[in-house]
């Protein structure tokens, strides 16, 4: 069968206005919308096309992290998906560990793609998808704009620093999403309730033989400096005025 994987996390919703706990020691989530990382979402409506185009059977779902995760795996099941697997854990998950229990369920599942968002937006790292696709030992596009599959092969335009590059990559193989790859769809009602039949595996980290460990502590949380306050100017003069004033001129 060929099947897409899709990793999806659990992060606050972009919309939301982060704030600092008082203590510094992370950012308040009581009471704050989740949602899919929007990179994973992206990379969840492209296998659905790639679906949709009759290049795929099956898309599964994957999600690590706490029991709420759930919540975003019914999303991704009411998107489109026709299976979730939640890896169940308390422990703050990095990308390493996370690289490592994406293999254990490609090595199960046999993928013909393995779909991830570039980046999460809560941590920024821009890590896992190239870790999983070292560990798989299979070819990886990142940064990917425009996905085309044909035969055994991919071709896929990536978004790079000096504009845009296209590169070829045989099957099976990692592909990280970027902004511009697509516009994820609307979930419908209708699609919600029907999500809540489909299958959603939940597995604890050791029954695919791996322990997370947390690595890396955040030893304190600051917000980002007050923006000074502006200064209204009539003109250019005035305006150049004003930045010699503050020495930036």
């Amino acid at each position: 069968m060929k099947r897409i994987l899709v990793s999806i996390k659990r992060v606050i919703d972009y919309n939301v206005r982060i704030r600092v706990k008082p203590d510094g020691s992370g950012v308040v989530t009581d009471g704050v919308k989740m949602s899919i990382n929007p990179f994973d979402e992206i990379a969840l409506e492209e296998a659905l096309r790639i679906k949709e185009k009759g290049l795929a059977e099956e898309i599964l779902a994957v999600s690590i992290g706490p029991v709420d995760c759930q919540q975003q795996l019914r999303t991704a099941l009411a998107m489109g998906a026709d299976r979730a697997v939640h890896v169940q854990t308390d422990v703050a998950v990095e990308s390493g560990c996370a690289a490592k229990l994406l293999l254990k369920l490609v090595e199960r599942e046999q993928p013909v793609l393995a779909i991830l968002g570039k980046q999460a937006i809560d941590d920024d790292c821009n890590q896992t998808g190239q870790m999983l696709a070292a560990l798989w030992g299979r070819p990886q596009a990142t940064f990917a704009s425009k996905v085309e599959i044909s035969g055994d092969r991919a071709q896929v335009t990536r978004e790079v620093d000096a504009g845009l590059e296209v590169i070829e990559v045989d099957l099976p193989a990692v592909i990280t999403t970027d902004l511009r790859l697509n516009e994820p769809r609307y979930v419908k009602l209708p699609d919600i309730m029907k999500a809540k039949k489909k299958p959603l595996e939940t597995i604890e980290p050791s029954a695919l033989g791996v322990t997370p460990v947390e690595r890396l502590k955040a030893v304190k949380v600051d917000p980002p400096s007050m923006r000074s306050k502006g200064v209204m100017v009539k003109d250019v003069s005035e305006l150049f005025s004003a930045l010699r004033s503050k020495g930036l001129v």
